[in-house]
């Protein structure tokens, strides 16, 4: 019906717009994302639509927020460093999960901003919310860590060496581990920790592969890549 359709659209507009209005109280706007920011989180998945407003209206804990969930996407694109051209996150089971995570060691060392995202309706969010503003959105726990963006050509050139320096160690962790992992590479991301395991990019996150298995619900087998720290 054309009128729903209507109605459906005018609310939504209103709706909206009050919370928009909102989000720039500071005062009130976080007592209402502790209330209904969860819920708030489904909008890019319900609404394609409105997915760009909504995604304005979004709050996260980050590495650089002190455990509070007061940064905006927005905030985070004009606190990026130069050169950067995505918006990095990571997902865990908890907070202190992922603020303790090994994938982050790099993005500290240079100071980069990560989203930290440990509510179960993240996972949801990043699969529909994939760019902001013309960012990309990308986990630090999937693919390959783009050094052209991360590192000067010093350090480019220092990875290569540490990688062809480790070759005959990769291979006989490979052979070690054999099908258990997809593949065994040097590390860049990691700084301080000996190892960690990183999903491929089109692969399921570890996080969203946990909390499908304990829904119950059948999973892919995907082997995981390992990546250790040979500096």
């Amino acid at each position: 019906s054309k009128v729903v359709d209507a109605l459906r659209s005018g609310a939504i507009n209103k709706v909206l717009g009050m919370l928009e209005k909102l989000s720039k109280d500071d005062d009130k706007y976080p007592e209402f994302w502790k209330e209904f920011g969860n819920v708030l989180k489904e909008g890019p998945g319900e609404d394609f639509a409105n997915k760009e407003r909504i995604a304005k209206l979004l709050r996260f804990v980050t590495t650089s927020s002190a455990g509070e969930a007061t940064v905006s996407l927005q905030a985070y694109i004009e606190r990026m460093q130069e050169g950067q051209s995505k918006i990095y996150y990571v997902t865990a089971e908890t907070l202190k999960a992922a603020e303790n995570s090994p994938h982050l060691e790099l993005f500290r060392k240079k100071n980069i901003e990560v989203l930290l995202l440990a509510d179960r309706v993240d996972e949801w969010l990043v699969s529909h919310l994939s760019e902001f503003d013309g960012k990309s959105l990308h986990s630090v726990a999937k693919g390959a860590v783009d050094l052209d963006e991360l590192a000067d050509e010093e350090e480019k050139k220092e990875q290569e060496k540490v990688a062809d320096d480790n070759k005959d160690l990769v291979e006989r962790i490979k052979a070690t581990l054999g099908d258990k992992v997809k593949e065994v590479r040097v590390s860049n991301r990691l700084t301080d920790s000996a190892a960690c395991l990183v999903a491929d990019e089109n692969e399921l996150s570890g996080n969203l592969e946990r909390m499908l298995k304990a829904a119950g619900l059948d999973v892919p087998d995907s082997a995981p890549i390992l990546e250790i720290n040979a500096q």
